[in-house]
This record gives structure tokens, sequence and C-alpha cells, in this order.
């Protein structure tokens, strides 16, 4: 296909992230955004406006009947995601819709094989894995810096926002499954979790999960509506060297920690707290520098991309399955006492 070709699209939710698509869209070269939809039409004429938009709808199937436009942003409700993907598939559109695709693994087989069928790109928007600070930490994981990895720690907290159509977990989860998943280049085999109720509604706010991969490594995911720090932090351990992420920190998202367990040391009895002291080895602190850029419109980059070259995305519609299929076990151990769950 020619460069100067461009994509027409619609953005489907003109919410905050909605706003944040329509964003990084229109300043990418190949890309004319042809129109956008909300339910809420306060939210479209301020948008038309700034981006001098053709068309503004209220109903996202006016849009779909559109012959010019090529390809649709779906950034609605999570309970809408298949409704709306399949729809736009069947009227020839490619799709990038966010996380998660679907609410259960058959909605996404089944928008996975209607892809195919009317050959359009399906991708969804797991956004970290275009982080240039998690693919630095893939980087790193790859070279064997770190060693045998031990386990892996990650929080995503924060005092709401309070969702009414899926729980803390499926909100907040799927982030940092996708990302744990992506470094260790694996599904987990195992998975148990807790799912917590506080506030006065029918979702849970607040869940523990604790995932198993292969080589005994470990992953502990806390979530949390309820938290009064605004927390975005993962925390790799290995043999050698250690990692801490905090996409927060705009300045240094990455530590690398050049410390560890002195194994001759801790293994002999110790009498002076100097002694104790020692076993601990202390290195240097590594911040690496990254070439900074926002992972949102990279991800928006990659599926013009995809659309233009025919490839395949980085997170198509299997990685979406995968990551549904987690969500899928880890709702069936939250609701059996924290059993743990097999995944196949």
């Amino acid at each position: 296909m020619e460069m100067n070709y461009k994509v027409n699209i619609g953005i489907i939710g003109c919410g905050y992230w909605g706003s944040n698509l329509i964003r990084n869209f229109n300043s990418i070269k190949n890309v004319q955004i042809l129109s956008v939809c909300d339910i809420d039409s306060k939210k479209l004429k301020p948008l038309k406006h700034r981006y001098n938009l053709r068309k503004i709808y209220n109903n996202y199937r006016y849009m779909l009947k559109d012959i010019k436009l090529d390809a649709v942003v779906i950034s609605t409700p999570a309970i809408t995601h298949y409704r709306i993907t399949k729809e736009a598939l069947r009227q020839g559109k490619h799709v990038l819709v966010e996380k998660p695709m679907a609410v259960d693994s058959k909605q996404a087989i089944e928008l996975i094989e209607l892809s195919k069928k009317v050959k359009k790109t399906l991708m969804v928007g797991h956004t970290f894995l275009f982080n240039p600070a998690v693919n630095k930490i893939k980087e790193i994981i790859c070279k064997g810096d770190l060693g045998r990895l031990y386990y892996i720690h990650a929080r995503r907290t924060n005092l709401g926002p309070i969702r009414f159509d899926v729980n803390a977990l499926w909100d907040l989860a799927p982030h940092d499954v996708s990302i744990i998943n992506y470094l260790l280049g694996s599904m987990p085999n195992e998975v148990s979790a807790e799912a917590i109720r506080f506030l006065p509604h029918k979702l849970e706010d607040v869940g523990f999960i604790i995932l198993r991969y292969v080589n005994s490594i470990i992953a502990h995911i806390h979530v949390s509506w309820l938290d009064p720090k605004k927390v975005r932090e993962m925390t790799i351990i290995g043999s050698r060297k250690m990692v801490v992420y905090d996409d927060t920190d705009i300045d240094t998202p990455i530590r690398i920690y050049d410390k560890n367990l002195m194994e001759k040391r801790y293994r002999k009895s110790y009498y002076t707290f100097k002694e104790f002291k020692s076993i601990v080895k202390n290195g240097k602190c590594d911040k690496p520098k990254l070439d900074i850029q926002e992972p949102l419109m990279i991800e928006c980059q990659h599926f013009i991309d995809c659309i233009i070259n025919n490839k395949r995305p980085l997170t198509d519609g299997y990685e979406g399955l995968n990551i549904i299929k987690v969500m899928e076990a880890i709702d069936k151990s939250s609701r059996s006492n924290n059993k743990a769950v097999k995944i196949e």
C-alpha cells in the first residue's frame, strides 16, 4: 500500500481515554479522523471544533455504516466491547478495542474467528506492552542480567475511580497480567485470588492475586480502588539483581539494584551486627536512560502500521484472549474461597 495512503478512522467513546486516543491519532500523518461517537453530546461538540471533525454521532451503528471509514477505535465500558467489536468487524472495519476485548473467552474466540473471516486487523489495547520502560525490562531479563528469576510483585492502587461495569480486578489486573506474561514470555500455569468488597455496591473493590509460572516463578498482584495513594509499581526479584519499575516516576521509571544475599555468608552463623550486615551485598543502583515516548502514541502508530502493511499486531486477538483466560481463572478462584485454578 502506498505510503501516502491515509487510514480513515472513527473513535467510539470520548471519555478520558477516548480523548487521549483522539489526540494521538490526530498527530499521525497517515490518519484522518472522520468521526467520533459518544452517547453524551456534551463531549462531542468541543472535540468537533478542536480537531475539525467532519461528523459526530450519538449512535455508533450510524458511524459504522460510513463506507469511507476504514477502522474504528473502541473506548467504551468493558461490557460493550464484544458487541461493538463484532458489529464493526461485520461492517468490514479494522478494530482497535480497549482491554478487555470481551468478558469471556468464548466471545473473544468468536471475535478472532470473525476477524480472520473478514480479513481485518483486530488489536487489543494493552498499552503497557508499548511502554519503553517495560520493553527495557524485558531486554534486561532476556540478557540474563537479573540471574534466575524468583518472583514478581505488582501494585496498582488508587482511591478510585470506581467503575460499575467490572470489578477492581477486571479493571486493573489485566495491565499487570499482560506485562508479566510479556516479560516471562508465557502464561501462568495456575492462579489463585481473593476479591473483597468493602463499599456498598455489587462489585469487589480490592483484589490479591497469585500467578504461578514455569520454573517456579511466582507473581503477586495487588489491586485496589480504596488505597490513599496512586501506585503503579512492579518489583522483579532475581538471583543476581533486582528491578523496580515505577510507572508514576517520569524521570527514572526503572531502577536496577545490584543487591542479593551472599550465600557463603548467610549459611554461616553470625554473632555481631557487623557480621549480620555483611550477609547482604549492596552494589550500585543503575537508572538506565530511556527514549521517553508516550506508550499510547506508539500503540496507535502500531495499529496504523499493521493496517497499512498487513502485519499481525503485537497485542492481537490471541493476546487479548490469553488475558481473558487468566482473568476467568482469577474469577473462578475468587468465587471458590481462593482455591487454585489451573490454566490450560
